[in-house]
């Protein structure tokens, strides 16, 4: 039997990336005994959850199990692996506290602000901080103190975190069952034709790249994903959003506009990074990188956060500013439209 050329992709985020180039005289052999053969330390299981995931490719194709390798196929597979195990240190990181009692604290996260430790982010997270201002908080099923849900790093606005494992547990049911509210602001590129809509597909990672979420409308693969928006303004060639979220996937609102046709302002993961919408003009282009210089982010914020108090029953509703960064660029936005009308 012919060698095979493995290649190691490295490593981003939680997950693993090995390619194999099958070379001449390889005789036909299924997939996931391919991997088995030629994946050091691997288990079958492992194989298998990862044909299941669609994180198996040949040729840029998804396959199945039984799939037969042949000569020259490249193979391309993802394995996710467990994160580095390290303990989590308390650390004196200023927190914006909206509101606390003996039950629960809202807070308002800064845009850059990890929410936990993770690959590549072992402290400076608002875990760390929460350690350090508030002792015996219940641990999730993640074993992070604390956490119902979360926010990317480089999205702000309001987290709710439990103090109690009643609390945990009454919030959590409650993000599970859809009956907390939660309302972004988005900027995205180009003017959406309607002024309110409903973004549905299962979001799962993405195919070929895994620092990417993506859509799959046919609901094949991931999870159901359901986005509410509603147009607050428009700037002819962006458009601020609000968006409801009746589910919360990661990245659920950056893949679901991506996904329509109208990815988030200088969303550099996603591709908003760049001039998508607009004039061909030097000016133009100038304008826009100078909005990219004030909200060096995707112009994403968690504005408003609505949920039942755990022990009183009351519903509470908690209402963020905007950001400095994206207030500006809002600005900027509804002069250039006033100017050039």
């Amino acid at each position: 039997m012919e060698e095979f050329v493995p290649e190691m992709d490295g490593v981003e985020e939680n997950y693993e990336h090995y390619r194999f180039v099958a070379e001449a005289g390889q005789e036909p052999l299924r997939v996931d005994k391919f991997l088995m053969n030629f994946v050091m330390n691997v288990t079958r299981n492992k194989v298998q959850q990862a044909v299941k995931d669609g994180s198996v490719l040949v040729n840029d194709e998804v396959v199945k199990a039984n799939y037969k390798v042949k000569p020259g196929d490249i193979v391309t597979v993802v394995f996710e692996f467990a994160p580095k195990e390290t303990e989590i240190l308390p650390e004196d990181i200023p927190l914006d506290i909206v509101f606390e009692d003996n039950e629960v604290i809202v807070l308002n996260k800064p845009a850059g602000l990890v929410v936990h430790p993770g690959h590549g982010n072992y402290n400076g997270t608002m875990v760390n901080a929460l350690m350090h201002h508030f002792k015996n908080l219940p641990e999730n099923a993640d074993g992070r103190p604390g956490l119902v849900h979360r926010i990317d790093k480089d999205t702000s606005g309001l987290l709710v975190v439990a103090k109690t494992e009643h609390a945990l547990a009454h919030l959590s049911k409650q993000f599970h069952d859809k009956t907390s509210e939660r309302l972004y602001y988005a900027l995205v590129w180009g003017n959406i034709d309607e002024d309110e809509g409903t973004i549905e597909g299962n979001i799962g990672r993405n195919l070929k790249n895994r620092l990417q979420q993506d859509v799959f409308p046919d609901g094949d693969q991931g999870k159901p994903a359901v986005t509410h928006f509603k147009v607050l303004e428009r700037f002819s060639y962006v458009t601020l959003v609000e968006c409801r979220l009746e589910t919360g996937r990661t990245h659920q609102i950056r893949a679901h506009f991506k996904h329509i046709g109208h990815t988030l302002f200088n969303d550099e993961r996603y591709g908003g990074n760049a001039v998508l919408k607009g004039t061909t003009y030097t000016k133009y282009k100038q304008f826009v990188d100078n909005c990219f210089k004030l909200i060096p982010r995707q112009a994403l914020h968690a504005k408003t956060l609505g949920f039942e108090h755990p022990t009183s029953g009351e519903m509470m509703r908690f209402d963020s500013e905007i950001p400095e960064d994206m207030q500006q660029v809002l600005e900027k936005w509804r002069g250039y439209t006033l100017t050039n009308k």
